[in-house]
């Protein structure tokens, strides 16, 4: 009786093992699982949705109707599209280079251990990426008024006539421009900053024993070894260049005459004039332009040893 009562005990016990092993093959899957549904609830579902309504013409209430890519053939004749284009492509000229060269600048000098105070420079630096934006945008309306602000001010205590930073098209986007330097030049330096420390010290005790000059090793070592670096911050300012938005749209309105209205206060103008078809294609070519800019920067930057 006691043999049967074991024999039955072990062949419950082996029955159950397939469905413990199923149960815990299962469990990883439904760990991840919430996970999956967030992000395909919000991030895939409305991609798609935009994706749909860029062939429509809708106005976020009613039927949408379809028109195909005339959305898009309407953006690509648009001349408002291609300045507003324009203007971004002009932005990015005078930010992201001279971004590279001062992120670079202020890497290297808090990378050096005989820098005192590296701490309070740091915070420094980084101090204005974490500045709310609209409240300085508010500082640099007063700073560069045209009749009451600083820089005016100071122009003509030696005799210098007043200009019109906000005021005129040849002024205003190099004083947006200066505004979104000053903002993220920081956040510039500790990407850069992290790639250079990433940099083994051996390599520049080699290159100096070999006779290498400080300036030979910025050349041949320093830029060739964050190049990666260098070719992500570009990645990510051209980004933000081309969705810029908050700074025309507090300090300048997109004016004067349009000359500040960037690819993302124009795309903003579509949602809220509620033309959301015209706005969702919009988007997208952003997207295709952004994407091909930011790959034909990476291509350029990356290591010698990559290029196939």
């Amino acid at each position: 009786m006691s043999a049967l009562t074991t024999t039955a005990r072990s062949g419950r016990a082996a029955g159950a093992r397939p469905r413990s092993r199923r149960g815990t093959r299962l469990s990883p899957y439904l760990f991840v699982a919430p996970f999956f549904l967030v992000f395909a609830a919000f991030g895939i579902y409305p991609l798609v949705f935009a994706l749909q309504l860029s062939f429509t013409r809708w106005h976020g209430a009613g039927a949408a109707t379809w028109v195909g890519v005339g959305n898009y053939v309407y953006l690509l004749t648009s001349p408002e599209f291609w300045a507003s284009l324009g203007n971004s492509a002009v932005m990015w000229l005078l930010i992201v280079p001279i971004q590279i060269v001062a992120g670079l600048a202020g890497a290297v000098l808090l990378a050096n251990a005989k820098l005192r105070l590296r701490g309070l420079f740091r915070v420094a630096f980084l101090a204005p990426f974490v500045t709310p934006l609209v409240a300085m945008a508010q500082v640099w309306i007063v700073v560069f008024d045209q009749d009451y602000g600083l820089v005016n001010h100071l122009l003509n205590l030696v005799g210098l006539p007043d200009v019109g930073w906000l005021t005129s098209t040849a002024w205003s986007k190099p004083t947006l421009a200066l505004l979104f330097l000053w903002k993220t030049t920081g956040f510039a330096i500790i990407i850069l900053l992290a790639g250079l420390q990433a940099v083994p010290a051996a390599v520049y005790e080699a290159a100096a024993i070999d006779g290498a000059s400080r300036r030979r090793q910025f050349w041949s070592l320093t830029v060739p070894l964050v190049r990666r670096s260098m070719a992500f911050l570009v990645v990510v300012q051209t980004l933000a260049v081309f969705q810029m938005f908050a700074e025309p749209f507090v300090v300048t309105e997109g004016g004067p005459y349009g000359s500040t209205t960037t690819a993302g206060l124009y795309l903003y103008d579509h949602i809220t004039a509620s033309d959301l078809g015209t706005g969702a294609a919009n988007s997208f070519l952003l997207v295709l332009l952004v994407f091909g800019l930011s790959l034909g920067a990476v291509r350029l930057l990356r290591p010698k040893d990559e290029v196939s």
